[in-house]
């Protein structure tokens, strides 16, 4: 590398011989302080003049994602762009117990304690970076003694020379960042900190969509509990009918044992039910922060809980909603700033040092007009040859800048695809539900039917038996129906980035 250096250094005696010998002391001081206020007032003008010649030739040519964004979404419902979700979309099923974990979750979420954390640390790393761009001003204060040992030759006794000196002065560095590489490299820290609230947005929406299915979850397991132990009992009013033909003689052991295995299957299939209604549970406490052993959840039925309706929006939209596709969008300004900062390294680098204070050999006369200094130095570094090592984390940021555009891309796609797929699903659960309903309904009509005909005698146990399967199938189904409807709901507004942000033009929190 090639070092050019400027240096200038005077001496308090020196200014005291140029002011003049015949001076009085009163004119010299007075001189002394002037010339000192306009060196002062130089260097001020230049240190704030500096930061203005900063970034002069930052880099912001950017790639083009070059996405392609449709008009509207095949699968969405009509005028599908007059609202899009609330902030707090969950409220719009109605259902107080989930508020309440929804609330407790966004306060009390580990997931999302961790996220604060990590913005704690990017902000931290972005006024690291900052500081480039400021003078770095120390204070020195230095004393100094030394002892010189007598020269071989000198008199017996005679006694080693003791030196002392002693120094104070203020130190000053700074360097004009007029390629930019310092701006850029706090550009890409701030960006680099803007992805981390966004980070922050989508942690949270992910436990928020968690508590919901776990919660839902807990729903479901609980209706197909009460289902089946409704199949429970009738399946044992069933058999008691056939112990009571068999007792008249109308019946045998073998259609006993068959209602006896049909009802060792209801049983069978309790605990699998109270295995998810638990599990989930747990999840729940530990989504909201609490000891599971000290959590519980009331529950209730899936069928009072409101299905809303979800509007998509358009999407245009969604470039904007998604937390994530915002986080992809930092994450690649942040890679661009990175880019210009390895390509401005391969200019020059232009360092300003300076100091300015007080050496004597005597403590007494320290800060005298005689022993006041000052020095500066101004140097100019060209890299030459390095071992390719500027060349090589250009094209390593480079290459970094390629990974997070096809990322951002990936996500935007990632995006229409999650809302199309959420959109599908709420459209034929809902189609699904309602005929499995009528299935449910049929199906209980003609149980009812064979039932009483049991009881008269008009109709064969088995079926009897197999109408009585179809029912606890068809109504077990409609259960776990109900909760893919409410849960493809919940994904849609996932999709579509929970509502966020709340307000046109809002950051994230």
């Amino acid at each position: 590398m090639i070092v050019c250096l400027a240096d200038g250094q005077r001496r308090g005696r020196a200014k005291a011989r140029r002011v003049g010998v015949g001076t009085s002391i009163r004119q010299r001081r007075w001189r002394l302080g002037r010339f000192r206020s306009r060196r002062a007032a130089t260097a001020l003008v230049g240190l704030c003049l500096l930061p203005a010649l900063s970034g002069c030739f930052v880099d912001t040519e950017h790639p083009d994602p070059e996405l392609e964004v449709a008009n509207k979404y095949r699968y969405g419902p009509r005028n599908s762009d007059i609202a899009l979700p609330a902030l707090d979309w969950w409220r719009s099923f109605r259902t107080a117990e989930l508020t309440n974990l929804m609330e407790l979750a966004q306060t009390a979420n580990l997931d999302i304690a961790v996220a604060v954390a990590q913005i704690i640390q990017a902000d931290a790393q972005s006024r690291v970076s900052g500081s480039a761009l400021l003078p770095n001003i120390s204070a020195v204060f230095q004393n100094e003694r030394t002892r010189t040992a007598p020269a071989t030759t000198s008199p017996p006794g005679r006694n080693a020379v003791i030196r002392d000196f002693h120094q104070a002065n203020l130190q000053a560095s700074y360097i004009i960042d007029f390629w930019g590489q310092n701006r850029a490299t706090l550009l890409a820290s701030e960006q680099t900190a803007i992805a981390s609230r966004y980070n922050r947005e989508v942690v949270a929406l992910t436990a928020e969509v968690a508590v919901a299915t776990a919660y839902f979850d807990v729903l479901g397991a609980q209706d197909r509990l009460r289902v089946a132990n409704d199949n429970l009992k009738a399946a044992s009013s069933v058999l008691q009918v056939i112990h009571d033909r068999f007792a008249a003689g109308t019946a045998s052991q073998l259609e006993i044992s068959q209602q006896e295995s049909l009802l060792d299957q209801v049983k069978a299939n309790i605990p699998v039910l109270e295995i998810v209604f638990q599990q989930n549970r747990i999840a729940l406490a530990v989504l909201v922060g609490r000891a599971p052993e000290n959590f519980n959840v009331r529950g209730g039925a899936m069928w009072a809980v409101r299905i809303p309706p979800v509007t998509p929006g358009l999407p245009s939209d969604i470039l904007n909603q998604r937390p994530d596709v915002r986080q992809a969008e930092a994450q690649l300004a942040s890679a661009n700033h990175s880019v210009e900062s390895a390509r401005a390294a391969f200019f020059p680098t232009i360092q300003l040092t300076g100091q300015n204070g007080f050496e004597s050999i005597a403590l007494a006369s320290l800060f005298g007009p005689a022993a006041w200094y000052w020095t500066w130095t101004a140097a100019v570094t060209q890299p030459v040859f390095d071992g390719f090592q500027h060349l090589g984390q250009l094209e390593l940021q480079q290459g970094v800048q390629q990974q997070f555009l096809q990322q951002y891309r990936r996500s935007v796609l990632n995006a229409f695809s999650d809302v199309e797929q959420a959109l599908i699903a709420v459209q034929q659960e809902t189609i699904r539900e309602r005929l499995q309903r009528e299935v449910v309904r049929t199906a209980n009509q003609a149980f009812v039917l064979s039932e009483q005909r049991l009881r008269e005698g008009t109709v064969d146990l088995t079926t009897v038996v197999q109408l009585e399967q179809t029912l606890f199938t068809a109504q077990d189904l409609l259960s776990q129906v109900r909760l893919a409807r409410l849960l493809a709901v919940v994904s849609l507004f996932q999709a579509l980035g929970g509502g966020w942000p709340p307000v046109e033009g809002a950051k994230p929190l």
